[in-house]
């Protein structure tokens, strides 16, 4: 790599494929230096290993003022409670104006965080909420009984109204005076029944009037306490990020706030790793030649990162940044992901077709084919558009499945529209048996078990999938080791759901495997290929209707 002021660009920090080798020496340099134990005097590394998980590190190669070449280095918001730590650059914000703000502002938003949890554990609320419940519970069971008890009569009563207005001889057109007087009798027990539902209904009224009201005002208080501590803390937020003055290479200087849409920076704006480093570098007429950021030490709550791995500068808080940051400097395009050549194209198109018949196609898919086309033109080779190269005739969507670009395997295809309906129905209603092959970093505890927990996509950095307890939707996998060898796990996967990278983030989430699958570019380390592979598929044949099975084996 050139550096900039010697005719080369600054290299993107949102470039995917990594960091160039000149920051990638220097963050060697700090790697090192976190496995001997202590990140700086008096904080050990064993302090990025706790529930909290760990933190992103960065380095940033710059020509010193002699003309040498040198490195900065930073951690993403604070360490061990601190913003200063030795041997790493300080906080971008302006101390003096954040220490005038910040203890008052907190102490507001404690307290009134504390009003809230005070009212929200009141005896009387709790009290009133109790019997709420309670009282609920009780009119909807007896509102369930009557409905049961008139839903009797009003059978009964319907028998013998057609007992009444059945004709007892020929030629006869109206019920007798007698049976008259019996129908009577029955509309009137009709309208008894709904009378005696609608003294129920009032009764329960009167009742919930005594509780209702009471509550609703006190509810009505606490959330205005709510609202009353979100204001307060926006407001708190909003004069810190107004101590925040951000700086590029050209010299010019905005507020934080500024350069965020609405003026609404998320917490932690300019607290990253990179914010600090360029602005340290500005300020000491430092010139940036290159940038690494990695993650050290646990994987965060919602996983995605592994200790070691190196990752692009985060969209949601440093995109709207950084590009103002770096203006003035010649700064490369961001380099991205896409498929190897090789891989992906092909002189012939043609696929590896395992099984086929009037109704369906087997294919073996290799890793760093696409199963459907990209958006890009470029990305235009997939197994969906050489099946319809092969199959000119077939009807309806072909692909019933998917696999991940880096995942090879097994992938099934129907031929005609109702057969691929019967088959999505079986994988939808989870009546498809699959079993996956894996290598993982590691040597994994245990000899089987079930992974169980909610995913959903990283919306700052697609298409990465994180655990969300809240908002994600089911994912589970069970898996049984096969081998260890090499300090390493070949384990087979067999997944109840179908979500989005299932498997890779069961594999290196803590909750999971806590071993990212080996090569896997997104939730572990890159290598020469994602050690995944789709090894067979049982399934009802929507043709013959017999149990079938399809194997590949992996070719790892």
């Amino acid at each position: 790599m050139r550096p900039p002021d010697e005719g080369g660009s600054f290299p993107s920090p949102f470039d995917e494929l990594g960091p160039a080798e000149l920051a990638r020496q220097a963050a060697k340099v700090l790697q090192r230096e976190l496995r001997d134990g202590f990140v700086a005097p008096g904080l050990p590394t064993s302090l990025l290993e706790d529930a909290e998980g760990g933190k992103m590190f960065g380095v940033l190669v710059v020509r010193l003022l002699d003309g040498s070449l040198g490195f900065l280095r930073a951690f993403s918001g604070m360490l061990a409670g601190q913003w200063d730590v030795a041997g790493f650059v300080p906080p971008v914000f302006d101390r003096e104006a954040r220490a005038r703000i910040e203890p008052e502002g907190e102490a507001m938003v404690k307290a009134l965080h504390a009003r809230a949890v005070a009212m929200r554990g009141a005896p009387e609320l709790r009290s009133l909420r109790a019997e709420h419940a309670a009282q609920s519970e009780r009119h909807a069971s007896e509102l369930a009984l009557m409905r049961e008890q008139h839903e009797a009569r009003r059978k009964a009563r319907h028998a013998r109204r057609s007992e009444l207005t059945r004709p007892a001889t020929t030629g006869q057109v109206s019920p007798p005076e007698e049976n008259r007087a019996a129908l009577h009798a029955l509309d009137q027990e009709s309208r008894g029944d709904k009378a005696e539902r609608r003294r129920l209904e009032a009764l329960q009224q009167e009742e919930r009037q005594r509780i209702e009201p009471l509550l609703a005002r006190i509810e009505r208080r606490l959330r205005a306490m709510d609202r009353l501590r979100q204001m307060g803390s926006r407001a708190l937020m909003r004069r810190i990020h107004d101590t925040y003055v951000i700086t590029s290479a050209r010299g010019e200087q905005r507020p934080l706030r500024q350069l965020f849409e609405q003026g609404q920076p998320p917490s932690g704006a300019a607290d990253c790793a990179a914010p600090k480093l360029f602005a340290y570098a500005y300020v000491h007429g430092l010139r940036p030649l290159a940038l690494a950021e990695f993650w050290w030490g646990a994987p965060p709550p919602a996983g995605g990162r592994v200790s070691g791995a190196y990752y692009a500068s985060c969209r949601e808080k440093c995109a709207p940044l950084l590009p103002f940051m770096l203006e003035g400097l010649s700064v490369a395009p961001p380099r991205t992901f896409s498929p190897p050549v090789a891989a992906s194209t092909s002189a012939t198109g043609e696929l590896s077709i395992l099984f086929e018949d009037a109704w369906l196609v087997v294919i073996h898919k290799p890793e760093g084919l696409l199963s459907v086309p990209g958006r890009e033109a470029s990305l235009s080779d997939s197994v969906l558009t050489r099946l319809r190269a092969r199959y000119p005739q077939a009807t309806g969507p072909l692909l019933v499945h998917r696999l991940d670009l880096d995942t090879s395997g097994l992938l099934v295809a129907a031929l005609d529209s109702r057969t691929h309906s019967a088959l999505q129905h079986q994988f939808v209603h989870r009546e498809v048996s699959k079993r996956y092959v894996a290598w993982v970093e590691g040597l994994v505890r245990g000899e089987e078990g079930r992974i169980d927990f909610p995913m959903r996509v990283d919306l700052h950095d697609r298409p990465r999938q994180i655990h969300d307890p809240v908002h994600g939707k089911p994912a589970v996998t069970e898996w049984r080791v096969l081998e260890r060898r090499d300090g390493r796990t070949r384990v087979a996967f067999f997944p109840l759901t179908g979500r989005t990278h299932q498997l890779r983030v069961h594999a290196s989430h803590p909750l999971g495997l806590g071993a990212p699958i080996v090569g896997d570019r997104l939730y572990g380390r890159d290598g020469e290929r994602l050690m995944l592979h789709a090894e067979s598929l049982t399934l009802q044949h929507p043709g013959t209707g017999s149990t079938v099975t399809f194997q590949c084996p992996a070719p790892f």
